[in-house]
C-alpha cells in the first residue's frame, strides 16, 4: 500500500495538498460537530457561541462572521486535543476508570473532590508545559498548605499517579512517573498528627452494654440494623444491603453493599452486587445470644426483598447513621459512627483471644495485622485498668511477704 501511494504521488496521480485540505476540513467538521454549544447569529448581525471555561463554566465568544466563531471553536478544540490541561487529563482518566468499572460511582466522585481541592489553579496548566520538578514541588507544598495527614496525602498521590500514568500512556508527558514519586522529599514528621482517643473510636464496656440493652428493648427496623452491626461487625453498607435469603442457620452471608454518590446535584444510593473487597465476601456467624435477631427481622418485615425496609423503602446508610447518633445522644454516650461499632466488635474478639483466622473471616480482612493495627482499641475504664495493673505481682504493695507503707519508702 505504501508503494502504491508513493507511486501515485510521484506521478501526479494523487495531489497531497488536496488530500491535506480535505483532511483538515473533515477534522474541522468533526470538532464543530462535537462542540456542545450552538452557534447563532444575533440581532445586530454578530455571531456568537460559548466555549467551556473553568471558572465560569462557559465563556461567550462574539465575532463578526460565522467563520470567525468556528475558527475560535476549532482553536480551542485543537488545544484541548493536542495539549490538554491537567484538569482535562484527570477527567478523562477518572471517567475512563468509571466506564471500565474499575472504580465505583462513589470513588469517582471522591476522586473529583480531591482534585478540585488541590488542583484548583494548577489544574489549568497545559500538561505538556509541566515539568517533573514542578509536580514534585506542588505535591510537597500541598502538605503544608492544607496541613495534610498521611492518609490525605496518600489520596492526593493516588489520583496524581493515576492521571500522570494516563498522560504518559497517551504521549503527553515523557518523564518516568514512578521516579517522580521516589524523588518526593517527604517524611512522617511533615504530616498533621491526628490523635483519636479511645472513647472516640470504640464503645467501652459500659457503653456497649447500655447500647445493646436499649436496642433489644426497642427492636424497630433501624435499631435491629444497628444491633446486627454489634453482633456481626458488618459494615453499615453491607447491613442495609441484606436480603432475607442472606440469613441461614444463625449465619449471615455478606454479598453486596450500598454505594452513595452524587448525580445531577443529588445524592443517589444504590446497591452494588459486590462488597467493599474480595475478602468482604464472607459468611458471618452470629453469637447464640443474638440468634433471635433473624426471626425478629422476619416478623417485622416478612415480605420485602431487603431485610431493613421502612414505609416500603429500603433503609439507607444515612438513615441508620442518624438513628445511631440520636441514640448516643439519648443515652449520654459520646457520638460515634457505625464504623466505631465495627472497631468495637474487632476489639472484643481480639481482647477475648479469639482465633485470628476466625477474626479475619468474620470481619472480612485479608490479614490480621489490619485488624490489630487499625481496629484494636482499649474499651476498659480507669477502674478496670487499675484493677488489672494492681493484680500484676511486681506492682503489688505486698511483695514476698514484706508489707511496705508509703511513709516508709521515703
Amino acid at each position: 500500500m505504501d508503494e502504491i501511494l508513493k507511486y501515485a504521488v510521484d506521478h501526479g496521480i494523487l495531489d497531497m495538498s488536496y488530500v491535506q485540505d480535505e483532511y483538515e476540513m473533515n477534522k474541522k467538521q468533526e470538532m464543530l460537530k462535537e462542540h456542545p454549544y450552538k452557534i447563532w447569529k444575533g440581532k445586530g448581525g454578530k455571531w456568537y457561541t460559548y466555549i467551556p471555561d473553568k471558572d465560569k463554566g462557559r465563556k461567550l465568544i462574539k465575532k463578526s462572521t460565522k467563520e470567525a466563531v468556528e475558527s475560535e471553536v476549532v482553536k480551542y478544540r485543537k488545544a484541548e486535543s493536542e495539549d490538554p490541561t491537567i484538569g482535562t487529563i484527570f477527567t478523562a482518566w477518572n471517567d475512563r476508570r468509571l466506564r471500565l468499572s474499575k472504580i465505583s460511582d462513589a470513588t469517582h466522585l471522591r476522586n473529583a473532590q480531591i482534585f478540585r481541592r488541590h488542583y484548583a489553579e494548577f489544574g489549568d496548566r497545559r500538561i505538556r508545559s509541566v515539568e517533573q520538578e514542578e509536580i514534585i514541588d506542588f505535591l510537597e507544598e500541598e502538605i503544608a498548605l492544607h496541613d495534610l495527614s498521611a492518609k490525605a496525602f496518600s489520596n492526593l498521590k493516588t489520583i496524581t499517579r493515576g492521571f500522570l500514568k494516563y498522560a504518559k500512556r497517551n504521549g503527553f508527558v515523557c518523564f518516568n512517573v514512578e521516579e517522580l514519586f521516589q524523588e518526593l522529599d517527604v517524611s512522617d514528621v511533615d504530616f498533621k498528627k491526628v490523635i483519636h482517643e479511645d472513647y472516640e473510636e470504640v464503645f467501652d464496656e459500659a457503653e456497649t452494654e447500655k447500647m445493646i440493652m436499649y436496642l433489644r428493648e426497642n427492636p424497630d427496623t433501624e435499631n435491629l440494623a444497628i444491633l446486627i452491626m454489634f453482633a456481626s461487625g458488618a459494615r453499615i453498607g453491607e447491613v442495609v444491603a441484606l436480603k432475607h435469603s442472606d440469613f441461614e442457620d444463625d449465619c449471615i452471608k455478606i454479598r453486596r453493599t450500598e454505594t452513595r454518590y452524587v448525580k445531577n446535584g443529588e445524592y443517589v444510593c444504590e446497591i452494588k452486587e459486590f462488597p467493599k473487597s474480595a475478602a468482604g465476601v464472607r459468611t458471618v456467624v452470629l453469637p447464640e445470644s443474638f440468634s433471635w435477631i433473624p426471626r425478629k427481622i422476619r416478623s417485622v418485615n416478612p415480605f420485602s426483598e431487603y431485610v431493613f425496609v421502612k414505609d416500603g423503602k429500603r433503609l439507607t446508610t444515612q438513615s441508620v447513621r442518624m438513628r445511631l447518633k440520636r441514640i448516643c445522644r439519648k443515652l449520654g454516650i459520646y457520638n460515634k459512627s457505625p464504623h466505631k461499632i465495627r472497631k468495637t466488635y474487632c476489639t472484643i474478639l481480639l481482647d477475648s483471644g479469639v482465633d485470628k483466622r476466625l477474626i479475619i473471616e468474620q470481619v472480612g480482612h485479608t490479614d490480621i495485622s489490619c485488624t490489630e493495627n487499625h481496629y484494636h482499641r482499649n474499651r476498659r475504664d480507669v477502674a478496670a485498668k487499675k484493677e488489672i495493673l494492681s493484680a500484676v505481682p511486681d506492682f503489688s504493695v505486698n511483695q514476698k511477704g514484706n508489707q511496705h507503707h508509703p511513709e516508709q519508702m521515703f
